[in-house]
């Protein structure tokens, strides 16, 4: 796939990806996941290579990624290629702040997971429109991912979340 195929596909320009394919600049977590949708592979595999047989991930190897503005970050809690159509994330979001994600994959769907703290979720639909869905610790949520979804925090303190997404194949 040439790069302006992969511009194209992604809706990432030509430009940031030669910048990343160069090692000259950091992809956001938003650009990572961009790419993988414009690939058509899961988030992991541009994170990691993909392993046959049995494989330990050790808290302090999880590859951290953090979003541009520092307020959300997303760590593996399975290796990277564990599975080909699914990948299990803990989120972890600061008070008072919203995480917007691009649609995935088509078919892709997500199950989110509070564990501390709280969780307004908000999935578009079509036409644009939103709906908007207040959970509290102990609760969860399924959803297309593959529309314009956003992890909002609204308490005063850290939130932690538990996110498995699930690719259509």
């Amino acid at each position: 796939m040439s790069l302006d195929d992969l511009a194209n596909a992604s809706g990432v320009s030509r430009a940031a990806l030669s910048q990343i394919e160069t090692h000259k600049s950091n992809p956001t977590v938003g650009l990572l996941w961009k790419i993988a949708v414009g690939l058509g592979v899961p988030f992991s595999e541009l994170i990691g290579e993909i392993k046959g047989g049995i494989s330990v991930l050790r808290r302090s190897d999880g590859q951290v990624l953090r979003s541009l503005d520092g307020k959300l970050e997303s760590r593996p809690l399975a290796p990277a290629g564990t599975s080909p159509l699914v990948e299990l994330y803990e989120l972890r979001l600061s008070a008072r702040s919203t995480h917007a994600a691009e649609a995935h994959a088509p078919g892709t769907h997500e199950l989110v997971v509070v564990l501390s703290g709280a969780l307004r979720m908000r999935v578009n639909r079509p036409g644009d429109e939103s709906e908007s869905y207040d959970l509290g610790a102990g609760d969860s949520i399924s959803f297309p991912a593959d529309v314009p979804h956003a992890y909002e925090n609204p308490g005063a303190s850290e939130a932690r979340y538990h996110n498995l997404i699930i690719y259509e194949r």
